[in-house]
């Protein structure tokens, strides 16, 4: 599988570099912002062990469409207060976001960080296939991940 640039989307934060840090690794926190602003998360799936190796997952329920985005990975490289990246698995299946298999495709998933004196800029970006017409969606996706995280640091 190829991971082509897909997208990217960034965002500069009043906070230091410590709180956002906090929330993008610590497993509670991921749950409580990781989601559209219009959704919530399945509570009790989020999970971050933020080391190489380490295992992530976090489910968004989707009520009105009647199914949950599931994700879930690993994480390839972490640099605390610069960088985390991680594989990305999806699926919309219960049973498979329970074994959380980690072979078959996946998007590669790089999340930068810079400290700046007025806060801290996140950059998200995502490596790998989708169709052509599914990634300004995607793109508009993270965009309102980034202003659930604006909002829950508020």
């Amino acid at each position: 599988m190829q991971h082509n640039f897909l997208y990217s989307v960034e965002r500069e934060y009043t906070q230091p570099m410590s709180r956002i840090w906090e929330a993008w690794t610590d497993a509670a926190q991921l749950e409580a912002w990781y989601h559209p602003t219009v959704l919530a998360n399945v509570p009790g799936s989020s999970v971050s062990e933020p080391h190489v190796g380490g295992n992530w997952a976090i489910a968004v329920d989707v009520p009105e469409a009647g199914f949950q985005s599931c994700f879930w990975g690993t994480y390839t490289a972490i640099e605390p207060g610069k960088l985390i990246e991680h594989t990305m698995f999806y699926s919309q299946d219960p049973a498979e976001f329970a074994a959380k298999d980690l072979s078959g495709e996946f998007a590669k998933i790089v999340v930068d960080f810079e400290e700046r004196p007025t806060g801290t800029w996140v950059k998200f970006s995502q490596y790998g296939e989708l169709p052509e017409e599914h990634i300004p969606l995607a793109k508009a996706g993270m965009d309102s991940y980034f202003q659930s995280l604006a909002d829950y640091l508020d």
